[in-house]
């Protein structure tokens, strides 16, 4: 890869980023709403589980309108782990700004709202993790918004690398040979 072919991929990444930035921020707006009305719940799951779809769809764009339909499949993977990089780092600000200044508790407060349910104490003890449990809040009750962050960026770019080769591979297409 050249280095045009190089700033070219960055380029197409950190837009293509961007937008799956904007589907994360969504999925997670639904989470946070799904605490209280458990119908965001559900568009928040499908949100997730939309986005390797969303990314393999934003590689064949490039594949075709950018790159003449041809990409290999380092380029493709590269792409892929480069828009769950920019759209990962966008995530992570904005959980950031949720975190430290709308939050307030929420979170945690629904969290040990749910554990002290009698449905829920009953399943904590009948598996024995009273313990696990009890330490996971003191634990969630000790981090800061940049944590929690942090946390869900090192997650992002983790998945995008996973997910990367696969989606790659798929998409990947070579030049036909000239007979």
């Amino acid at each position: 890869m050249t280095p045009a072919e190089y700033i070219q991929l960055k380029a197409f990444a950190r837009v293509d980023g961007a937008w799956l930035a904007v589907l994360w921020t969504i999925s997670f707006a639904c989470y946070i709403a799904g605490i209280s009305q458990p119908m965001f719940t559900m568009a928040a799951l499908l949100l997730m589980v939309a986005t390797p779809f969303f990314v393999g769809k934003r590689l064949r764009r490039f594949r075709d309108e950018d790159l003449g339909g041809i990409i290999s499949l380092m380029r493709g993977w590269g792409f892929v782990v480069l828009v769950f990089f920019y759209g990962g780092i966008l995530l992570a600000l904005v959980q950031y700004i949720y975190f430290a200044y709308l939050d307030q508790g929420y979170l945690l407060a629904s969290f040990s709202q749910t554990l002290e349910s009698a449905e829920t104490k009953q399943i904590v003890e009948m598996y024995g993790m009273q313990q696990a449990v009890s330490e996971s809040l003191t634990l969630m009750e000790q981090m800061r918004p940049i944590d929690y962050a942090l946390n869900v960026l090192t997650v992002n770019i983790s998945a995008g690398i996973i997910l990367g080769l696969p989606i790659a591979a798929l998409l990947q297409k070579k030049a036909l040979k000239k007979v």
